[in-house]
């Protein structure tokens, strides 16, 4: 077992920690949730979690709102920017909170690293605790930013949801190896709160094994994309519980062209159930998806320890 499939296995006990932090209310007006890579992604899950709990949010990369916020939002005063950075120093996303600070907005920083360029920029810092063994593959600490984001929304999150995941993780486990052999095309498709965590695990598998793979939200994939599926597909499938029955029509039609479908809360080749609230099902998920990144760089024989072009820390010169 390597270091990254080890630190994924030893998240749990963290997601118990910050299951107790002291989290900010979220803007009464615009929450602008900003980071880069995963961290972006995990913005994606966190503002569509915003808007469910009736929080008005957008998800933007960091570059994007300290470069040209107004192409996001055409009246950006009084909002409220939540700024997602394991390491704190990524470049883009620390210069979104200067900016942002600059033009007078509130600034609040979820990070994993305490004395760090984030934390001092922002008004209002969330730490969280993460593996000291993390490498350069976002796993635990993205578990850990998402579940803060969900509980700043206002979802309900109690000590079960660590177990529940780590169960998941080791009855998937089980045939994840079995289930990717001569797959090469990865699709994850997700909606809603989903769409963000299908996005997520899009990037840790083309990161970890060196494989291109692509997110969309279910009802999209018919208008193009499924013009790629044959036998050599693998679908990952995170239903959406309100939506479930018009999605399992899309995992249904995959399946005959000959994909082979995981599926997470609904009808696949290889099914799981999920908690029926959002935030419960994609932080179940996530670690399932970390985990299948892993396998399928074994699989290719990728070096998860090193991704090729890849480095813990994004700093711009």
């Amino acid at each position: 077992m390597n270091v990254t499939e080890r630190v994924i296995r030893e998240q749990f006990p963290f997601w118990t920690d910050a299951l107790t932090l002291d989290l900010p209310v979220p803007g009464t007006k615009l929450n602008v949730i900003v980071g880069c890579g995963t961290s972006f992604y995990l913005a994606l899950s966190i503002a569509a979690a915003f808007n469910a709990q009736g929080h008005q949010a957008i998800a933007v990369p960091g570059a994007e709102w300290a470069r040209r916020p107004r192409n996001y939002a055409a009246d950006e005063a009084d909002a409220t920017v939540v700024a997602l950075s394991r390491s704190g120093e990524s470049s883009e996303t620390v210069q979104a909170v200067e900016e942002s600070r600059k033009r007078g907005l509130r600034t609040i920083a979820i990070t994993c690293e305490k004395d760090s360029s984030i934390a001092r920029a922002a008004e209002t810092v969330v730490y969280a605790r993460t593996h000291p063994d993390e490498g350069i593959v976002m796993t635990v600490s993205a578990s850990l930013m998402l579940m803060a984001g969900f509980r700043m929304a206002g979802f309900s999150l109690d000590a079960g949801i660590a177990r529940t995941a780590e169960t998941l993780m080791q009855r998937a486990d089980a045939d994840l190896a079995r289930i990717i052999r001569n797959r090469s095309h990865f699709v994850y498709l997700g909606a809603g709160v989903q769409y963000g965590l299908a996005t997520e695990g899009a990037l840790k598998l083309q990161e970890m094994s060196l494989s291109t793979s692509q997110a969309f939200h279910p009802m999209e994939y018919r208008h193009g994309p499924i013009s790629l599926v044959d036998e050599t597909s693998f679908v990952v499938m995170i239903y959406n519980h309100a939506t479930a029955a018009e999605e399992a029509k899309v995992v249904s039609d995959v399946q005959s062209k000959g994909a082979f479908v995981l599926a997470f809360g609904g009808p696949g080749d290889l099914s799981f159930d999920l908690p029926a609230d959002d935030a419960g099902r994609a932080l179940a998920a996530l670690p399932v998806l970390q985990l299948l990144g892993e396998r399928v760089a074994q699989m290719k024989g990728a070096d998860t320890e090193a991704p090729r072009h890849l480095n813990k820390v994004v700093v711009l010169a």
